[in-house]
């Protein structure tokens, strides 16, 4: 395996392959430094690096955790579960690359057994979907990129 070198272009690198690939966190470490990143977190990227070197490590990652896309980030309203559909068998309110405008229903968030519907605060272009349907969501987690 390859070794994972403790640099701004490194951690950018690894956070492009999870998304390519769909993984939501990752975790890595070697005799350098360790690095955990989470997806869609505040404060997410964090690295760790032995007492030798703990002068330049820790200034790694809050520059990659920096990086912000266009769009408007619609939030989860509630604590619940995610859907992307109003049933199983449907077919999802949204999908990337559909238009949506103000006020369109977008999703589902599901909390105490009640269907809370969520409409679009935007109009644009769904840009990204952040979150897998049936995923557990925090409030004010991010859930889609509307462009």
């Amino acid at each position: 395996m390859a070794k994972i070198e403790n640099t701004f272009e490194c951690i950018d690198a690894l956070m492009d392959k999870m998304t390519e690939k769909g993984f939501d966190e990752l975790e890595y470490s070697c005799e350098d430094f360790e690095i955990k990143l989470v997806k869609n977190r505040p404060a997410a990227v964090s690295v760790a690096a032995p007492a030798a070197a703990v002068a330049t490590a820790p200034t790694a990652a809050p520059a990659a955790a920096a990086v912000t896309k266009p769009g408007n980030i619609v939030k989860s309203p509630i604590v619940g579960t995610f859907y992307a559909a109003p049933a199983p068998d449907k077919a999802p309110f949204v999908t990337v690359g559909k238009q949506v405008k103000k006020g369109d229903v977008i999703m589902i968030i599901e909390s105490m057994k009640l269907m809370n519907e969520v409409q679009s605060e935007f109009d644009g272009t769904v840009e990204e979907i952040m979150v897998a349907n049936g995923e557990a969501v925090e409030f004010d987690q991010p859930i889609m990129r509307i462009v």
